[in-house]
């Protein structure tokens, strides 16, 4: 093989691999050069079915000529055995003989003809309902494709659409409102055990207490007064 040959090998390698991948995008252009190629082979079938045809009228027409050229040896043969023409009746039944033997092999090549015609009919019968199977298949896996496909983006859109990350921002959120309340909790506990403001709540309490001690005393006073002026 010389290097025009590999070259030229290389080249439909890389070429098929091409429409391999092609084909595998884009199935509709697979199903099409399948449908395409088999509706080829349908013509080329049917053009050598009407050659088939041909044939077959040919014989018929060539095994009814010998028929008619039979039926006239046939009756010149009675004529001339009536009219005792021996050598002319003996160069016919020659002839006959030999028609007769031509209408045996036509009548065998017409039936052969007829086999093949017939034969060639069936194939395209089953070429043609292979082509209408093909192509409902084509409609039926790419409705299963698009089908697919659409699918597919309602899955992706759907993935896209996930909560996840609003859920660990509203997350962040929780834990910082959390963080606010544990400081100002921390802020209050503070306060709380901070010297001065136990101080400060100490004095408070005293001067409630005090407060509280005057008013007791004022009403005592105000009721001995009180009592005094009865006695007056």
């Amino acid at each position: 093989m010389n290097i025009f040959s590999r070259m030229a090998n290389l080249v439909r390698g890389f070429f098929s691999l091409f429409v391999t991948g092609l084909e595998q995008q884009h199935p509709e252009i697979a199903y099409e050069n399948a449908i395409n190629t088999m509706i080829e082979k349908y013509n080329k079938l049917k053009n050598a079915s009407a050659g088939l045809i041909r044939l077959r009228e040919d014989a018929a027409d060539r095994l009814q000529k010998a028929q008619r050229q039979q039926g006239e040896l046939s009756a010149m043969l009675e004529q001339a055995m009536a009219t005792d023409q021996d050598d002319l009746a003996v160069e016919l039944i020659e002839r006959k003989d030999a028609v007769d033997a031509d209408i045996v092999a036509l009548q065998a090549e017409l039936e052969g003809a007829g086999r093949d015609v017939e034969t060639a009919k069936t194939a395209l019968t089953e070429v043609k309902n292979e082509i209408a199977k093909l192509k409902a298949e084509k409609d039926r896996m790419l409705a299963k494709m698009q089908s697919a496909q659409a699918r597919t983006r309602i899955n992706d859109q759907l993935e896209g659409l996930s909560v996840d990350a609003e859920l660990r921002a509203l997350e962040n959120v929780r834990t910082g409102i959390k963080d606010t309340i544990a400081r100002a909790k921390l802020g209050d506990e503070l306060r709380e055990s901070d010297l001065d403001t136990r101080l400060n709540a100490l004095k408070a309490s005293s001067s409630k207490a005090t407060a509280r001690a005057k008013l007791e005393a004022l009403k005592r006073e105000r009721a001995g007064q009180g009592a005094g002026d009865r006695t007056i």
